[in-house]
Formats: structure tokens, sequence, C-alpha cells
């Protein structure tokens, strides 16, 4: 999974748009991070910009960001109706996927001191990045907004963390809060109501919040102090969750409107079961949900899982399936449709071009795959093909394992082959990707073959990497022999435990896995006899005759019990 974070950070110019376009170029000047929204208020005078990509580029364009706000913005002469103290104002950093709170809050403390000591800006760290406990609420750092930074940055206990004063820096620049945090999902459940009041009603059941106590339970009781004088709440369900309620002419229903701040302690199926069953005691019903802004991919992945999973379905379906389901599940489309391209962060960052180049062949049809390797040229060749029958062994592995979870009368059984599936959904990914990976082995020899050797350093220099290339060439064959080898106990499971009905599907699992062993071993050791030293490669074959071993012990094992179950 790749380590992909988010960054949202408010600069204080929402009027300008030359000076917000300016900030906006520097952060997307940086290779690896994509811009997904910019969204300037005048009132606020204040402007949201949200990118993403891996920790290193979100770091780097935050950095350049806030440098560009610092050189453009001059807090002395801002005025707007939103809270603010710096230039750059807030940064926080959101763990995406493949990276925990915990490291956000890390990089972002780095982020605040480098701001300090490269540019000077003072710096506060709040939420998880927060050196005191205090300062986890943003509203504790920002107290008393940029006019209280003189005040505030003289007092040892209330200066930015990382502060030299209030000098010519600071007064132009102010402070900027830095913070990690968990993805906020800005959520609209739809109500087949008009009434506002019934909405806010079934908001104050949920939100954490809660309503205001009143005397004898009511909604229109005197209200409720405690012995301070002051008034009495009444918790909601849902921890961490913002939640009123409001009518929307557009759509001439009244909806939940919520915010789950912490998708770790309340993701947004439970959020959905939850407003689902306090409409219901209140004689309402969900008719469906509305996505603000994007999401994790995890989150509708785990939408859809959770939502197999009490249907005692299999688990090991595609990525785009289990989507489907969630989509389905809550009526995300309830209101208009629902594009999983343009609502996915992960989806969104995606470089189509990239990914045609990366992924050419597997996105072929059979017959032009086919069609590819039977041409005049040397790639596709033996190696993809290899890998190509491995893929199709864990397909049907995955098959039989998903048509044994649905079979009648095995309904107790669903998550035993649930588990097998899923695991074979994994291997097929990765012998899929393995397809093209060994073409770019191949042509990646070829392009050796294409640098200059005129001079002695120059031919050095392509002996050095040729040698590199095909050694390299001779590892994609090997990972795809140790990947089609954890297809064979898959279908050997499949063959003893699963459907006896696809009992041979399981055997063609294991000989198109055994087929993409002995092919994929074959490439091995014609690369490796392409070296000039030999040495590196011994590793390699040694290896790749033990997984043939296996792979064909393993192979005769299957189809014992496959003809076990067509012979009786």
């Amino acid at each position: 999974m790749r380590r992909i974070i988010e960054c949202v950070p408010n600069f204080s110019e929402g009027r300008d748009r030359a000076v917000i376009d300016r900030i906006v170029a520097a952060i997307s000047s940086v290779e690896g991070v994509k811009v997904l929204n910019v969204d300037p208020g005048e009132a606020t005078n204040r402007t949201v910009v949200t990118f993403v990509g891996e920790p290193d580029p979100v770091l780097e364009a935050a950095f350049k960001g806030a440098a560009k706000a610092q050189e453009l913005i001059d807090m002395r002469r801002h005025h707007g109706a939103h809270p603010r103290s710096g230039a750059t104002d807030v940064l926080p950093l959101v763990p995406v996927s493949g990276i925990t709170l915990e490291e956000c809050a890390v990089l972002a403390r780095t982020l605040a001191e480098r701001l300090y000591k490269e540019l000077g800006i003072p710096c506060y760290c709040y939420e998880a990045a927060a050196f005191k406990p205090e300062r986890r609420n943003l509203a504790v750092c920002r107290a008393g907004e940029y006019e209280a930074l003189p005040e505030k940055m003289a007092d040892p206990e209330r200066r930015p963390d990382f502060c030299g004063g209030f000098d010519e820096v600071a007064a132009r620049a102010g402070a900027t809060n830095v913070g990690a945090r968990n993805f906020l999902i800005a959520v609209n459940f739809n109500l087949n109501t008009t009434s506002t009041r019934r909405a806010m009603a079934v908001a104050f059941d949920v939100r954490e919040k809660g309503r205001k106590a009143r005397e004898g339970g009511s909604l229109t009781g005197r209200l409720l102090k405690d012995g301070n004088g002051e008034q009495i709440w009444i918790p909601g369900t849902l921890k961490g969750c913002k939640a009123i309620g409001w009518y929307i002419d557009e759509y001439g229903i009244a909806q939940v409107s919520m915010n789950i701040t912490d998708i770790e302690a309340v993701p947004l199926h439970v959020a959905y079961e939850e407003v689902c069953r306090a409409a219901a005691a209140r004689g309402l019903k969900v008719t469906g949900t509305e996505i603000v802004g994007l999401v994790p991919k995890k989150v509708l992945i785990d939408v859809g899982r959770f939502y197999l999973e009490k249907q005692r379905r299999s688990l090991g379906i595609s990525e785009e399936e289990t989507v489907k389901i969630a989509v389905k599940s809550m009526s995300l489309d309830d209101l208009k449709p629902f594009n999983p391209k343009e609502k996915v962060i992960e989806y969104m960052m995606e470089d189509e071009t990239e990914l045609a180049v990366r992924e050419r062949l597997v996105r072929m049809t059979f017959k032009d795959f086919a069609a590819e390797t039977a041409s005049e040229s040397a790639a596709p060749g033996g190696g993809s093909v290899s890998a190509g029958m491995g893929a199709l062994g864990a397909a049907l592995a995955t098959m039989v394992a998903n048509l044994s979870a649905h079979k009648r009368g095995w309904d107790d059984r669903w998550k035993e082959f649930s588990d097998v599936a899923e695991r074979g959904q994994a291997i097929m990914a990765e012998l899929l990707s393995l397809v093209d990976e060994d073409t770019a082995a191949f042509n990646r020899i070829m392009d050796c073959f294409a640098m200059p050797k005129g001079t002695a350093e120059e031919k050095s220099a392509r002996a050095a990497a040729l040698e590199e290339a095909t050694l390299y060439a001779a590892s994609v064959p090997l990972r795809t022999m140790e990947a089609a080898l954890k297809v064979l106990p898959l279908a050997l499971e499949m063959a003893r435990k699963g459907n006896p009905a696809s009992a041979s599907d399981a055997g063609v699992a294991a000989l198109a896995a055994v087929a993409g062993i002995r092919g994929a071993a074959l490439n091995v050791r014609i690369n490796a006899s392409g070296l000039s030293d030999r040495k590196p490669a011994e590793p390699l074959l040694t290896r790749a005759d033990a997984i043939i071993a296996e792979a064909l012990n393993l192979q005769e094992q299957v189809l014992e019990a496959v003809n076990q179950h067509i012979d009786s």
C-alpha cells in the first residue's frame, strides 16, 4: 500500500486571486503532489487548499506553500470573519493510507521546526502533534488570534513551540499552527421528511455533544442546570461526531449533516447504521447518503466489507465489486450519480497515462494479449505468459472459494472460504503486476544496448548497466515463481474442502500455477546465463529448483484429491 497523506493548509487570503494562484503554484511545483481542491472564501478572507501525495513530497509542498504565503501575505493588514493567527494559519497532515496518525504527528513536528529554522515562522504544534496536552485543541493555540501574539510570545507558558520572539518575521507572517489529525468525513444522511425539527432531533440523538437536558425529558420543558448553574447536557451516541439537521431546497428533503472527526473510532458504516436506528425510533427513514468532498479508499472498502459480512458473503471479491456494494448499501447514489473515481482520494491521484504504460498488457483484452504475444516482438514473452498463467490459477482457486462460501447448506462455513478467497485475490493481484513487470525487465536490457560505447568509460558503464539489468530480469520471474507457489496450497485446500462440483477447477488452478512456475523457471535460467558473473545468480537458481520440487509435490496432492472427487 502506498504511503499517502493529505495536507489541508488554510491561508489568510481569500480575495486576491493572483496571490492565491501563486501560493497554489508553489505547492503544485513539487513533483509527486496533486492539488485536489482550492476553496477561497471572500468573507473569511481565507483559502483552503487540499493536496495529497507521499510524505516527502507533501512536506516539501507544504513548506513551499508556507514560504510563498510568508512572502505575499502581510498579517498586519489582514481582516476576515474567520479566526486566524498567521499567513499560513493551519497546516494539518492527515493520514490517508499506509501511514499512521502517530507517524503524521512526527512529520508535523519536523515540518514546524523547519518552518521556524529556515523561514523564521513561529509555530504551534496542535492535535496529535501537540507537545502540551492543552494544545491538542487548536482553539488554545490560536487564542487571541494574530493580535495577541506579542503578548503570548512574551509569556513562556503561551509562546509557540518554535519561537524566537515577536520580531519582524513574526509581525508579518504571524504564527502557523502545524498539526496532525485523522481524516474528517463530511456526510449528509437523507431523510424521508421535510421537517428540519425532526432532522435536528435525530442529529441531537447521535452527535457526541448531544442535547440540552430538560425537565421531564421533554423537548420543551425547563432547561436543567447543575449545582454550579451550568447547563446539563445529555450526550449522543457517536463519539467525535458533530451533527445538525437542516432542510435542503435543492433536494426538497431534510438531512442530518454530520462531520465524523475520527474515522477509526466511528467508521462511516457505523455512523450510517446509528443514524438509521435513531431515525427509525422517531418514525423516520434514511433514504440515502451524500458524501461531501473526498474520502480515502479504505472508507468505502470498509463499508463494503461490513455489509458483505452482514450478508455472510465472501469478502474475496474485487475492489470494484466491494466499492459497488458500499455504494448500494448506503444509497450513495440516492440524490445524484456516485462516481468513485471522483470521490476517492487514491483514484483521484492516479495518473491515467502512467497507469496505461505500467499496466499496458493486463489492460488488454485476452484476445489482444494473445495477438501481442504472437507478434514479431520478443516481448511479451514466456515470462509475462508465465505470470499470466499463475494469475489464472489464483483466479480459479479464488472462484472455487467464492462458490463454496455461497453453496447452499454451507452458510456456517462462509468465513472459512472467504478467507481463502481474500488470499487468492491478493496473490492474483501480485501475479498480474508481474505480467507487465517481466516485459519491463526485458525492455530494461534492451535499453542497455542503446547506451553509447565509444570510450572505455562508456563501455564500462554500459557493461555494468547490462549486468545489473540482466540480474534484475532473472529476479522478476523468480518472484513470479514465489507468487505462483502460493496458489497451490489454496488449490489443495479447495480440492479437499471446497465445493465438490468445482473440484476440477481446483485441479486446473494447480496445473496453471505449476505451468507458470516451470515457465518462469526457464526465464530465470536463461537470464542468469547471460550474466558475465554467474555468482550473484546462484541463490536465484537454487531457490528456483526448490520451488519446482515443492510445486510438483503439491500438484500431485491436488490432483489426487480432485480425482477422488471425480471417481467417487
